[in-house]
Parts: structure tokens; C-alpha cells; sequence
């Protein structure tokens, strides 16, 4: 079977073609340009397949340890924010979290997911922060995603993502690969070329957070 040669070009900056970086029960290719590495769209899981391990995900407001897990990103990203500030926490999962940590520091927030809270329209509207915990790593448009989240920021906005980072000598062995739902990967020199992208100050306060300001 033959694919079309449009999915090796990178999804991302949309200025090179991807070479194959890995292989495993998948492919996964590289963008010369920024480093962005990524899955094929002919080896994505249908919607229906991507929900049913997403409904297998038990994280809620109790349990101590994910909220641990979350303020890798929420506190770094607290420090950057006005008091009641109004914020979307973007893929916010079967079990939202993120958002509550954020309202009990007082902030205003809503919450989207493409699976468990698509109702919000939130493309329309603007806010001062907007959170991604583990979910730019499940983007199947991540050019279009990311900057549409972009466009969305006032002035001054922050973004703030939590996503492991890709090193290439342990890609073979790196446990983010086995999960079937995750086909973006992004490296430190990604999102500094994201940085660019969008004229931003880049902020990496964790190996796993980095938090982008917008500057117009």
C-alpha cells in the first residue's frame, strides 16, 4: 500500500520532509529543520481506539500523587500569574485536575477535551494562561492545534506544556514510544524554534515543563 508523500512533511514547522528516525511497530520520522519527531498519519489509532485507552486513564482531583504530578507545570506557571487570572486547561481528560488546583489558587478556569468536554468553544475566547499537561504528545495537527491555543492568549499570556522531551540516544528504549496514542514528540530545540515561531519568550523551568510568554 502506498501513502501519500504529504504525511512525511513535517506537521509541525511544514518546512522540511521527515527521515526515518526509528522503527519499531511504527515509524517515526524527524524533521531536519526543528528537530520535531513524529508518527505517520497511516499509523494513527481511529478515534474510537485513541478514547478507548484514554477511558482506561483513572486520574481525579484525590489522588495526592497526581496532583504531584501536576504541579510540575501548575507551579511554575503560578508564579507567572496575576491574582484571578481565567484560564483553559486544554485536554483536560476524564478526570479534570489541573483546572480545580488552578480555581483553588483562586483563578477563573475552563476546561476542553476533544473526547470529554468538547462543548466549550474555545477558539472564540481568550484567557491569561492556558495549561497542556500530557497532551501535545497526542496531536495529530500540532501546527494548527498549537496555534490556534496561541491565538486564544491575551497579551502577555502564558502556555504552559508538560510533555516528556525527546533524546535521541535512548529513543529505541524510551517508554513514551510504546504508548499507541502518542505521535508527536517534541525536543528542547523544537520548542525553542516554536519560540520563534511565535516571537515568544521561551521559559524551560523542569525537563519535562517549559512555559512560553506572549510578548504581543
Amino acid at each position: 500500500m502506498t501513502y501519500s508523500l504529504e504525511e512525511y512533511n513535517c506537521p509541525l514547522c511544514k518546512l522540511a520532509k521527515g527521515t526515518l528516525f526509528h522503527q519499531d511497530k511504527r515509524n517515526y520520522y524527524r524533521c531536519p529543520n526543528c528537530e520535531f519527531v513524529f508518527v505517520p498519519q497511516h499509523q494513527f489509532l481511529s478515534s474510537s481506539e485513541e478514547k478507548a485507552v484514554y477511558d482506561q486513564h483513572e486520574n481525579s482531583p484525590d489522588d495526592q500523587r497526581y496532583r504531584e504530578f501536576l504541579s510540575r507545570l501548575m507551579i511554575p506557571m503560578q508564579e507567572l500569574l496575576p491574582p484571578n487570572s481565567n484560564g483553559l486547561d486544554f485536554g483536560s481528560g476524564p478526570g479534570p485536575t489541573l483546572s480545580v488546583m488552578f480555581e483553588e489558587l483562586g483563578h477563573q478556569m475552563e476546561i476542553y477535551d476533544p473526547f470529554y468536554a468538547p462543548e466549550n468553544n474555545y477558539s472564540a475566547k481568550h484567557y491569561d494562561f492556558i495549561s497542556t499537561s500530557e497532551v501535545v504528545e497526542h496531536l495529530h495537527e500540532p501546527r494548527e492545534e498549537l496555534d490556534r491555543l496561541w491565538a486564544c492568549l491575551n497579551p502577555n499570556g502564558i502556555l504552559g506544556i508538560m510533555t516528556k522531551r525527546v533524546v535521541p540516544e535512548s529513543f529505541a528504549t524510551w517508554h513514551y514510544i510504546r504508548d499507541p496514542t502518542h505521535v508527536s514528540f517534541f525536543s528542547l530545540n523544537t520548542f525553542q524554534w516554536l519560540a520563534k515561531h511565535w516571537q515568544a519568550e521561551l521559559m524551560v523551568p523542569g525537563s519535562d515543563v517549559v512555559i512560553f510568554r506572549k510578548n504581543v
